[in-house]
């Protein structure tokens, strides 16, 4: 029994042969094995490299891609796997000197050259049509037309066909939007198999799946494999890794650090490489005397977070780690009021407090640095004065705003945070991205709060900033102030924190003191491993 093909962007052909139904469980593996132990090469990246202002996000890259495999990419947040990804797909292109072979055929990838060449990414945010049906979006912009009329009758029974091959319960008639995440992603794997396409990128594919839906996923992953796809895989989760990978490469710092077969290969040497770094990028803070408990949270549940509970003293940074959708900022919004507690208890000076919104929040001395600051942190249109004055509003009962009292307060922490700046009256939008930070951290300063929440606080800043936002933090410190700081670069937090709280997946993996900190636990605990 075959599933037909129509032929797609790419060119392919009308038959069946990109793959067959397979009408029993479990029948592939032995044929299908000795079908691609002589895989052709699909894919060769060679010394790639990408530059952004003050960044480097890849240096000299080599990557390839075969013929029935799964590939994984893996390497802590920030270690370059995003952006070799958008390389791939054609939204960035690399700098000069690299080169890219495409059936060894070398191409300079754009997005629509990409899905032309049949590359296709499926990112964790899915682009998809929620008001059409499952048919509708497999086929949208590639109707099969004949005669001027649509074939709605061909473009189902290839649906049904291919749905049937991925052992899908899905109907071609399902809406796209009632569909869970799962449900897209195997509807967007669907439209790979019939347009014909070579390879696949998934890009942290069960980062919101069920553990059920995670297992149905990556047997689908299988059976994709074995109809000859290669398959581009990104994940932290490495049992996942060691479960459907054939090889795997390791970023970290926007190098390759090492590739290896997956057989043989144990968790232990993966989370070494994905950890092992130069000690000068570790930065060296002061310490000071911690005090006694000012925050507490009890059994907190909310907006993902679940059973989180965890002391704050005065003179501490609490790190918060975790990969990216591991629940940190969501946990950080219930703290501060703007997601809803749906059970557990916030306490301040051991007094229990309702944060039923931020306001609130801040009137019980906490301060929220957000992880965006163009777009939850900063007013960019509005001058540094009116932007360091407008958190305190719920601290007063001012009705008019004084514009020259604003001014003088902006122009004393542009000289005290050393904001690069002739005066306050600059507007935030043309600061640096270092200094855009600074404002928001004066923003908060200027509410004389004492229990301060960071999240992501140097991201996308320059280094020599970042030691300016440390310094602050210490500071900080010194006057009594307590610090949870969420951050994904592993060096600011083994660098900056007193302990540190491990999450996945919403829930609290580990607490480390002072002396078990180090990259290799912090990696660990992250993926879900409680021994190395």
């Amino acid at each position: 029994m075959g599933v037909k093909i129509r032929q797609g962007p790419g060119g392919a052909s009308a038959s069946s042969a990109c793959y067959r139904a397979a009408d029993r469980e479990g029948e592939r593996t032995t044929a299908n094995r000795e079908r691609f132990n002589f895989m052709s090469e699909i894919l060769r990246l060679s010394n790639i490299s990408k530059t952004f202002p003050g960044v480097v996000a890849l240096q000299n890259i080599s990557f390839d891609l075969n013929e029935g495999e799964v590939h994984c990419l893996c390497g802590e947040n920030g270690a370059g796997k995003s952006t070799l990804i958008k390389i791939l797909s054609g939204a960035y292109q690399p700098d000069e000197g690299a080169e890219i072979l495409f059936e060894g055929k070398p191409v300079v990838l754009n997005p629509h050259l990409a899905m032309s060449l049949g590359i296709q990414t499926i990112y964790q945010e899915h682009v998809v049509f929620e008001t059409l049906s499952v048919m509708e979006n497999i086929f949208a912009g590639a109707e099969i037309v004949k005669r001027g009329f649509l074939q709605k009758a061909e473009m189902r029974r290839q649906t049904l066909g291919v749905l049937k091959y991925l052992k899908s319960g899905l109907s071609p008639d399902a809406k796209m939007g009632d569909l869970n995440s799962s449900g897209q992603k195997i509807v967007e794997i669907a439209k790979g198999l019939i347009f014909k396409r070579r390879a696949i990128i998934l890009d942290e594919p069960t980062a919101s799946l069920s553990s059920v839906e995670i297992e149905n996923l990556l047997d689908i992953i299988e059976t994709v494999k074995n109809s000859g796809l290669g398959i581009i895989y990104i994940s932290h989760h490495l049992e996942e890794v060691f479960k459907i990978g054939d090889r795997v490469t390791v970023l970290r710092d926007g190098r390759k650090v090492s590739q290896h077969e997956i057989a043989g290969l144990t968790k232990t040497t993966l989370i070494k490489d994905m950890v092992g770094r130069d000690p000068s990028t570790f930065y060296r803070r002061e310490k000071v005397p911690i005090g006694e408990v000012v925050f507490e949270a009890r059994e907190v549940n909310g907006n993902g977070a679940r059973d989180i509970s965890f002391t704050l003293r005065r003179g501490e940074i609490l790190g918060i780690a975790g990969m990216a959708g591991s629940g940190r900022s969501e946990l950080m919004n219930v703290l501060f009021g703007s997601a809803r507690l749906d059970f557990g208890e916030i306490l301040i000076n051991g007094k229990v407090v309702k944060h039923s919104n931020p306001e609130k929040a801040i009137r019980n001395k906490m301060c929220f640095i957000t992880e965006d600051r163009q777009n939850t942190g900063l007013f960019l249109p509005q001058t540094i004065a009116q932007n360091v004055t407008i958190a305190n509003l719920v601290n007063t009962r001012e009705f008019v705003v004084h514009s020259r009292d604003d001014a003088e307060t902006g122009d004393k922490f542009v000289k005290q945070l050393a904001i690069k700046t002739p005066n306050s009256q600059t507007r935030a939008v043309e600061l640096s991205g270092g200094n855009q930070q600074k404002v928001v951290l004066a923003k908060w300063f200027n509410t004389n709060g004492e229990i301060f929440i960071f999240d992501e606080p140097t991201l996308g800043i320059d280094v020599g900033s970042k030691q300016e936002i440390y310094k602050v933090m210490v500071d900080l410190l010194k006057q009594g102030k307590a610090i949870i700081m969420v951050s994904s670069d592993m060096p600011e937090v083994i660098s900056m924190s007193d302990r540190v709280i491990v999450m996945k997946n919403g829930e609290k993996m580990a607490e480390l003191t002072t002396e078990e900190i180090s990259e290799e636990n912090i990696l660990t605990y992250s993926i879900g491993h409680k021994e190395i």
